[in-house]
């Protein structure tokens, strides 16, 4: 210990009672600037009768410009156990940091009287637990090492391999895809360029085959909507920009296009976006009605004259809002509208709509702004979409379920509207499943970082022995167990929604397509 150190801990002998508080104030990081001047304040105004030097001393000591060196911080420790000694006082003393610093200034020469009234005051601006921070001051020794590990009593890798089905394999390829140097996470991102970067990582998707998952083999695709779930829960690992953007492009436009469109327009349309060499939208929402789909405003009237319908927004409310894809990458959207023909509205149909040529230019008639930035998704371009007496071919209609012939006639194999109206919808079917699926993972990753990081981080335990780690303390095991075993059993209930599901969308053609009758 150098001279000049010692001359330090001298000058502050006058306000020794204070010791304890100036150790704990520094020893576990920086006070913030609102907590610095409450201590600062309380500590000057509890030494008015010290020695005006000592007082200069303590406001440097209190100052985060000045703040002590780590080696200060070891002296003033020593100092504090050294008139603990000489204040008789052990590791088993009952006494807070307001107490400890009376019992130091009463057992020690030439210290400023303090009332304890003002060392509480102290010890109330710095936001600690006084008699917690005593005890650990007057431990006899400093925690020992960290307690052992112990070696689960349950084989871990079993339970993990149970956790990874079913499809093992689309989660460990997907994982992969992840890992690879093009797909780290960006810092900090401009918003144009994370949304460029997004794009990217959603064609290495595309290249690496995840976009077709879901789709007909007829139409290049896999037939495996078991594997498209699986891959987007998995996806929710990584960036959620680039889950949100696959779900757009795969699970719902390729979706509305799979569930809606007749067989040739599978194959017309289908291989180019499972390529993403054709990005889309979904544009069902729309801003005055949100999702009270059957009372959308937007319109398509078929035109017998020119066999084309005529996509149309009466009003700024049914301008498409919030559409994903539609700010940037976009250059086709499924647009469902009221059908019109021959005078007569058949209800929601879904129509294919070009909406920017092959150079990204907005198509005639075609008007498309940006929905701008977002809490925590800004990878993914959401935009504003409204069509001005926009003329598409008549077999832009999705056919699946309700064809329109030349001279106008509407025909449906569906009979009930209700029912034929509920059949659009259940293009929405798939995504909601793989959205809660996905929304688990992301709960699951934050537990794991949470439950992880309780079980490593210790703090206190009894004195000279090996501190506590945060998972072991009962108000830590009530914050986080409840959740950990709400999210287990949505992760296997979860398991069983999208084996059902898959099921289902592999069944026959009317297994979806009826389910408004069925169901």
């Amino acid at each position: 210990m150098s001279e000049s150190e010692n001359r330090k801990l001298d000058e502050l002998a006058p306000v020794a009672s204070l010791l304890p508080m100036i150790y704990v104030a520094w020893s576990d990081g920086l006070l913030d600037e609102h907590e610095v001047a409450a201590v600062r304040s309380a500590a000057l105004d509890a030494t008015r009768e010290a020695p005006e030097a000592a007082r200069t001393l303590l406001a440097r000591w209190l100052d985060p410009e000045s703040a002590p060196s780590a080696v200060e911080l070891a002296l003033l420790l020593d100092g504090v156990e050294e008139a603990a000694r000489r204040a008789e006082l052990g590791e088993d003393a009952r006494v807070d940091l307001a107490g400890l610093g009376l019992a130091i200034a009463e057992a020690s020469e030439g210290v400023a009287p303090v009332e304890r009234d003002s060392l509480l005051e102290v010890q109330r601006a710095l936001g600690v637990d006084g008699s917690e921070a005593a005890r650990q001051l007057l431990a006899s020794s400093r925690p020992g090492a960290a307690r052992a590990q112990h070696e689960p009593s349950f084989p871990v890798e079993d339970l993990t391999a149970r956790f990874e089905e079913p499809r093992a394999e689309v989660r460990a390829r997907v994982r992969s895809l992840l890992d690879r140097p093009t797909m780290a996470p960006m810092e900090e991102p401009v918003r144009a360029d994370y949304r460029e970067r997004v794009f990217e990582w959603l064609q290495e998707l595309a290249a690496a085959g995840f976009g077709g998952l879901a789709f007909p083999e007829d139409a290049g695709g896999a037939g495996d909507p078991e594997a498209f779930a699986v891959a987007f829960e998995t996806l929710a690992e990584g960036d959620l920009s680039l889950l949100i953007k696959f779900g757009v492009q795969f699970g719902l436009f390729g979706g509305s296009v799979h569930n809606l469109g007749d067989a040739e327009q599978q194959e017309q349309w289908l291989p180019r976006i499972a390529s993403a060499d054709l990005p889309g939208c979904f544009a069902m929402t729309e801003t005055s009605h949100g999702s009270n789909v059957a009372d959308l405003e937007t319109t398509a009237t078929f035109d017998p004259e020119t066999q084309e319908f005529v996509v149309h927004s009466p009003s700024p409310g049914a301008t498409k809002n919030y559409i994903g894809n539609a700010a940037v990458h976009g250059r086709m959207a499924t647009v469902f509208a009221q059908l019109v023909t021959q005078g007569q509205e058949h209800g929601v149909h879904a129509v294919l709509v070009p909406i920017r040529d092959e150079s990204g230019r907005p198509m005639p008639g075609v008007s498309i702004e940006d929905d701008g930035l977002k809490i925590g998704l800004n990878g993914v371009d959401n935009g504003r979409i409204r069509f001005e007496e926009v003329r598409v071919p008549r077999r832009n209609l999705l056919a699946r379920f309700a064809r329109v012939a030349e001279d106008g006639s509407y025909s449906s194999p569906i009979s009930s509207p209700s029912a034929r109206f509920f059949t659009m919808l259940g293009t929405l079917v798939g995504g909601r499943v793989s959205v809660a699926a996905a929304a688990n993972t992301v709960a699951k990753k934050a537990l794991w970082i949470a439950v992880r990081y309780a079980n490593r981080r210790r703090q206190f335990g009894p004195p000279g022995e090996p501190e506590f780690a945060l998972l072991d303390y009962l108000s830590h095991q009530e914050r986080l167990l409840p959740r950990l075993a709400r999210t287990v059993a949505l992760h296997f209930a979860l398991r069983d929604l999208i084996d059902r599901y898959a099921r289902v969308a592999q069944g026959p053609a009317e297994g979806m397509g009826r389910a408004g009758e069925k169901t």
